[in-house]
């Protein structure tokens, strides 16, 4: 009875229960592919029509990667730059992308009047990308920093194209099985797993599609300023009195704003405080006034 009572006074815990455990148990009626195994069926319910499960495993790669002049490589540098017009250094690397087969995939400027800074990424065909940075250098007052980094993708280029050959050769048994296939079940089951391939097969395309774009298009990125300190690297520790002036200049303009700043936020503020301490200021000439009067008539 104990637990007849607590059902009842616990309705809504009971409810939660009831509907959790639905969504636990439900059987799923989507679309979504059945696994393999399911295919061993058709051996025993459709045996005349010879379905035999295709092979899923995927090859190991056994490629021997001792060559370097087969190996692909996605390479990608950016160089800070001290310039005398960032916009119009600016324009002539994004002309220079475009003109050598290449294109800009971002562009920003900032700080136009104060200080100028723009970040530039462009792509440029792989083969000219010692001639592309020849001629950044060249548009700059002096090139701060500078990186260059390779990454070696021959292993997962290699995987994927090993990984396309067998989705492909598993994508033709099952046509074949779909060609035999008799009851209406049979095709369904099939056709999803047609599907389920065929997704797997067009993520792999994109992926090595990618590939080779990035191997044959290197990314550049560019950051541009008039400023020596707006860009990102880091100052050597040689005295230089220039580099010091400006840091102290703008320090003192940095201080100045920030004084101001809370100058305007205490003045916005004085609706509440002025008030309180004009309340406080009275009361203290009151008391002095009170004190005084009774000092005199003693």
């Amino acid at each position: 009875m104990s637990i007849i009572n607590w059902i009842k006074s616990n309705k809504l815990i009971v409810l939660l229960i009831i509907i959790i455990a639905f969504l636990l148990f439900k059987k799923n009626d989507g679309i979504t592919p059945l696994p393999l195994p399911i295919i061993d069926n058709y051996r025993t319910s459709a045996p005349s029509i010879g379905m035999v499960a295709p092979e899923m495993s995927l090859p190991k790669t056994t490629q021997n990667f001792s060559d370097t002049t087969d190996r692909i490589v996605t390479k990608t540098s950016d160089l800070s730059l001290l310039v005398k017009d960032v916009r119009s250094i600016g324009d002539q690397i994004i002309a220079y992308s475009k003109n050598s087969g290449g294109f800009m995939v971002y562009a920003s400027y900032n700080r136009p009047t104060e200080s100028p800074f723009a970040t530039i990424t462009i792509r440029v065909p792989t083969e000219k990308l010692d001639d592309a940075l020849n001629y950044i250098r060249s548009l700059s007052i002096k090139v701060t920093s500078e990186n260059l980094v390779g990454t070696d993708v021959t292993e997962e280029y290699v995987d994927i194209e090993a990984s396309l050959a067998t989705l492909n050769k598993t994508k033709e048994k099952f046509e074949e099985i779909l060609e035999k296939a008799i009851t209406v079940t049979d095709i369904l089951t099939v056709q999803r797993e047609l599907i389920s391939l065929q997704q797997q097969i067009d993520s792999y395309v994109g992926q090595k599609k990618s590939i080779e774009n990035n191997a044959k298009l290197t990314i550049i990125t560019v950051y541009l300023s008039t400023d020596e300190l707006a860009l990102p690297y880091t100052p050597d520790k040689a005295f230089r009195p220039d580099v010091v002036f400006k840091l102290a200049v703008r320090s003192l303009l940095n201080t100045l704003r920030s004084g101001a700043e809370k100058a305007i936020w205490i003045g916005v503020y004085s609706i509440v405080w002025a008030p309180i301490l004009l309340g406080f200021i009275a009361y203290k000439k009151s008391r002095r006034k009170q004190q005084s009067s009774l000092q005199s008539t003693k």
